[in-house]
C-alpha cells in the first residue's frame, strides 16, 4: 500500500471527464492510495478518503468530528481566505448548541411520517410547475422550471418563509457553498445579510407565530426545558433554508439527467413504476456529483483505517460520491441497477452527522419521478448527455441547466 506522505498531492476537487461521470482517478485511488494527499482551493493539504469503508468509518468515529473544523489548525476549503460554510457564524452557532441537542430538537419534525405527510402537496406542486412549463414550451430546462422551484416551495411551506424571496436564497447559498467563487468580503457580506433577515424573520414569527416549523422550534424546550438559542434558531433556519432547496435541486436534476442518458432507464421504469423508491436510492448512490465536494473531518487522534492510518490534527475528506463506487462493497458498483437491493449508499453520509433531512430528499425526489412518468412519459434530454455542464466554484457541482423536450 503506498503511504499517504509519499505521495504526490493532487489538486482537489478531482476534475471528471464529462458531468454524468466519476474522476477517472477514483479506482486507481480506492486500489493503491485510498488514504491520498491533496491541496484544497485554500491552498491547505488534506487526506482524501475513496474506500466504503473508510468514508463510513470517518463519518462515524467519534475521534474524527465536525467541529473539529473550527480548529486552528484544520485545513480551510475555500480560495482567497474566503469564510467557508465550515467556519461560518451558522456553523458556530449549531455547534454552540450541541449536535445531539440540536438533533433531537430538529430530527422529530424530519421523520419518514411526516414527510410522506407533505408528499400530495409535493405532487401537486409538480403537476403545477408542469403544466407551466407545458405551456412554456420545449425545449424547456428542467432546473429552472422543476428542480429549484419544487423544494424552494416545500422548505418555504415547512419553515413559513416567503417564496418571493427564493432569488435571494439561490445568491446566498452560492455564497455559503463557496469554494473558490467568491472573496472573504463577499462571503462575509452574504453571511451578515443572511443572518440579518431569518433573525427579521424569526422576530415577526414572535409577535405572529404560526403553525410552520420556525414557530414549532421556538415554542420548544430540550429534554432540560431548555429553549434553542436566538442564534440557534437564525442558523438552524438557515441551515435547513440551503440544505432543503440547494442539494435536492442538484439531486433532481442529476437524477433526470441519469434516467435518460439512457433510455432503458427510462423505460423500465414507465413499465414498472413499482421500481421508483428503489431507482431514487440506486440514482444517489451512482450519481458521482450529489455529494458534491464530500464531508469533512478534523482527526482528533491517530486513527487506523483500512487505507492506511490518519494522523491527529489532519483534515480529511470524506468522498462518499466515489465510496459509492467501490467495487469492494458493490456488485457492478459502475453500472445503473434501478432494481439494486439492498442499497446502503453512502450519500446523505453515515453515523450522528447523517443528513437530517434525508427523508424529505428520499420523499420530493420519489414524487418528482411519480408525476414525470405520469406526465412526460416521452420525456428527453435536449442535448447530448456529453454537452451537459456542472457548476463549478462551489462545494455542490449540480448541473448548471438541463434541456429536455417531450
Amino acid at each position: 500500500m503506498t503511504d499517504v506522505q509519499d505521495t504526490e498531492s493532487l489538486s482537489y476537487p478531482l476534475a471528471p471527464p464529462a458531468a454524468l461521470e466519476p474522476p477517472e482517478q477514483w479506482a486507481q485511488l480506492r486500489q493503491q492510495c485510498p488514504v491520498a494527499r491533496v491541496t484544497l482551493p485554500s491552498g491547505d493539504e488534506a487526506a482524501l478518503l475513496t474506500r466504503y469503508a473508510d468514508v463510513k468509518k470517518a463519518l462515524s468515529d467519534p475521534r474524527l468530528s465536525r467541529e473539529g473544523l473550527a480548529s486552528p489548525d484544520a485545513a480551510r476549503v475555500a480560495a482567497g481566505d474566503s469564510e467557508g460554510i465550515f467556519s461560518s457564524p451558522m456553523a458556530k452557532a449549531l455547534n454552540d448548541e450541541g449536535h445531539e441537542r440540536w438533533r433531537r430538537m430538529v430530527g422529530k419534525w424530519f421523520t419518514a411520517k411526516r414527510m410522506k405527510a407533505l408528499r400530495p402537496a409535493m405532487e401537486a406542486m409538480a403537476d403545477q410547475l408542469i403544466d407551466e412549463m407545458q405551456e412554456h414550451g420545449r425545449p424547456a430546462d428542467l432546473v429552472t422550471q422543476l428542480a429549484f422551484p419544487l423544494p424552494v416551495f416545500v422548505i418555504c411551506t415547512m419553515l413559513g418563509v416567503p417564496q418571493s424571496d427564493r432569488d435571494r436564497f439561490k445568491g446566498w447559498s452560492d455564497m455559503f457553498l463557496n469554494t473558490t467563487r467568491y472573496t472573504r468580503a463577499e462571503t462575509e457580506a452574504a453571511h451578515g445579510e443572511f443572518a440579518a433577515y431569518m433573525s427579521g424573520l424569526i422576530a415577526g414569527k414572535r409577535a405572529h407565530p404560526g403553525d410552520d416549523l420556525l414557530s414549532l422550534l421556538m415554542a420548544g424546550a430540550d429534554a432540560e426545558g431548555e429553549p434553542m438559542s436566538e442564534a440557534g434558531l437564525v442558523a438552524t433556519g438557515q441551515a435547513l433554508l440551503l440544505a432543503g432547496h440547494e442539494t435536492t435541486a442538484g439531486f433532481l436534476t442529476m437524477m433526470v439527467a441519469h434516467l435518460l442518458s439512457d433510455r432503458r432507464r427510462w423505460e423500465r421504469l414507465l413499465a414498472d413504476r413499482s421500481l421508483i423508491r428503489l431507482a431514487v436510492e440506486e440514482v444517489l448512490r451512482f450519481d458521482p456529483n450529489g455529494s458534491g465536494f464530500g464531508m469533512l473531518r478534523y482527526v482528533h487522534e491517530d486513527t487506523e483505517l483500512s487505507g492506511g492510518s490518519v494522523l491527529a490534527g489532519t483534515t480529511v475528506v470524506c468522498s462518499m460520491a466515489a465510496a459509492n463506487r467501490d467495487e469492494s462493497a458493490w456488485e457492478g458498483a459502475d453500472a445503473m441497477d434501478l432494481g439494486r437491493t439492498p442499497n446502503p449508499h453512502l450519500t446523505f453520509g453515515a453515523g450522528a452527522h447523517s443528513c437530517l433531512g434525508q427523508p424529505l430528499a428520499r420523499t420530493e425526489l420519489q414524487a418528482v419521478l411519480t408525476v414525470l412518468l405520469r406526465r412526460l412519459p416521452t420525456l428527453d434530454l435536449g442535448v447530448a448527455a456529453g454537452d451537459l455542464r456542472r457548476q463549478e466554484g462551489l462545494l455542490t457541482t449540480p448541473l448548471r441547466e438541463l434541456r429536455v423536450i417531450w
